[in-house]
């Protein structure tokens, strides 16, 4: 167990702003955590993971619980798939890569994604039509007030765009310590069909794709658009894809026929955020060291020196813009602390 005080975050949040904790403890087992959260209130916690997709925008004067839980563990195995429990402290990417080696697919499109395991289903991540919820089994979680672990179900998780029963009704409630995922061992379905996959794949004269075929796809595809966190501060997609109803993108496609949109279920269309914020001619936008990406208008950076307010001022520029030419809010996929 690490324990500090008076800590700096900079190197625990992939923005790179630079906060200070008032306390500092990072814990590596379900014993260290119980014991951590038997001496603290509730109200005086704050966890962290991977520190992917959040934007601090002040010091946190609170005690802050660095997830650091490991570990891979066979659960049972078929002949047709694998479940795995999976400590809430492992790189998602590298758990992602693990898995590509180890043949089970059902993970392949959300390879290079920021962060741990442990906050995967709070977002509900996803990339590439693929989401979390469509390979997660279980999780446990150890509730905050009776240090009891609980197991949930994906129905008890409610999943839904970037969305999870942890993001809301129990919110601040619970902190996940491990996941269990049911990956595919054979016969793979691949899901190649979204973004520029198959472009990737053709581009390479790939006909048959394996799992790793469609996660080095991914990856490319990733690094051509994305910057690495390690090189630029930056949290993924900052804004979520706006959802609305279809009578209302009828009016907006007879204004910007160009705009581009995905159908969902009951009469619903998704449109990406990142373009309607580069049509608003804000890609490569930037105020001082906060900045919106040149390659990708989606994700906001930090070029160095840029503190969270400074970010949150930024994004709220962009919310003003797009709302007052498209009348859409665009709501932030971050969690801004």
């Amino acid at each position: 167990m690490q324990v500090a005080e008076n800590f700096s975050l900079k190197q625990y949040n992939t923005f790179g702003v630079d906060v200070m904790a008032r306390k500092f403890i990072s814990v590596h087992s379900t014993v260290e955590l119980r014991d951590v959260l038997q001496q603290a209130y509730a109200s005086e916690i704050f966890v962290l993971g991977g520190g992917s997709n959040m934007l601090l925008t002040k010091d946190i004067d609170k005690t802050v619980i660095h997830i650091g839980l490991k570990g891979i563990e066979l659960i049972s195995e078929s002949r047709d798939d694998v479940v795995l429990k999976v400590g809430a402290g492992e790189n998602w990417h590298q758990f992602v890569l693990y898995c590509i080696e180890k043949g089970f697919g059902g993970l392949e499109n959300l390879s290079l994604i920021p962060g741990n395991v442990g906050t995967a289903p709070v977002q509900n991540i996803g990339a590439y039509g693929v989401e979390l919820k469509d390979s997660f089994e279980s999780c446990e979680a150890m509730r905050i007030q009776t240090l009891e672990v609980d197991t949930f179900s994906a129905e008890q998780c409610e999943f839904d765009y970037r969305n999870s029963v942890f993001k809301n009704k129990l919110k601040g409630e619970y902190i996940i310590t491990s996941v269990n995922f049911r990956l595919c061992k054979k016969d793979h379905q691949l899901s190649t069909s979204y973004g520029a996959i198959q472009e990737e794949l053709d581009k390479h004269n790939i006909e048959k794709p394996t799992i790793k075929n469609v996660s080095d796809a991914v990856i490319s595809i990733r690094q051509q658009k994305l910057p690495d966190p390690r090189e630029l501060g930056n949290s993924g997609s900052f804004f979520k894809n706006p959802v609305i109803k279809e009578t209302e993108f009828k009016k907006l496609q007879k204004q910007f026929p160009e705009m581009p949109f995905y159908a969902l279920h009951a009469n619903q269309i998704k449109i990406p955020a990142g373009w309607l914020i580069d049509q608003a001619g804000l890609k490569g936008y930037r105020q001082g060291d906060a900045g919106v990406h040149k390659n990708q208008a989606l994700v906001l950076v930090n070029y160095g020196n840029a503190t969270g307010q400074e970010i949150l001022a930024l994004s709220k520029e962009i919310q003003d813009k797009i709302y007052k030419k498209y009348g859409i809010q665009l709501e932030p996929e971050v969690n801004v602390i």
